[in-house]
């Protein structure tokens, strides 16, 4: 039985706050207002893969209201999301995400946010699609105010 489910998450962009992106820093002037670090990727991969198990959001596994989320990578997130997914006996056989930003262009982190999001689910890179798109300047991520980002996963059962 096969599953699949969509995710999507937007944050705002702001000085004095570390760019992380797929699990990765990049270095950039402003990044991402949030709770944990604000990764909207991996925010959306996660309610994804959520979704496709039948499983509620990530704001409801990891509350902003929590102080232990405080900063915390997103990756921890992904890596107790695929723990729980492998004890319910779900296989993912694939992700793909999408960023909505003006910048940065992601093709020189691509791999590295592959292999780090592979690395936290116990998946092949190989699994995983990440691209990104501009919003042609118009909407919050066109000015530059935020970004966003959405995802599909599907999963099987063991």
């Amino acid at each position: 039985m096969g599953r699949v489910g969509i995710g999507y998450d937007a944050h705002r962009l702001v000085t004095g706050r570390t760019l992380v992106l797929g699990g990765v820093t990049i270095s950039s002037e402003k990044g991402l207002l949030g709770h944990s670090d604000g990764d909207v990727l991996l925010h959306a991969i996660a309610d994804a893969l959520l979704g496709a198990a039948g499983e509620r959001d990530i704001g409801h596994l990891f509350p902003n209201s929590d102080p232990q989320w405080k900063g915390a990578s997103s990756l921890i997130f992904l890596k107790q999301i695929g723990d729980l997914l492998h004890r319910q006996g779900w296989v993912i056989q694939n992700i793909d995400a999408s960023l909505i930003a003006e910048a940065p262009k992601v093709g020189p982190y691509r791999e590295a946010m592959r292999a780090a999001i592979g690395q936290a689910l116990g998946i092949e890179p190989a699994r995983i699609g990440i691209k990104a798109t501009t919003n042609e300047g118009m909407g919050f991520p066109g000015r530059g105010e935020g970004m966003a980002a959405m995802a599909v996963a599907s999963l099987e059962k063991a």
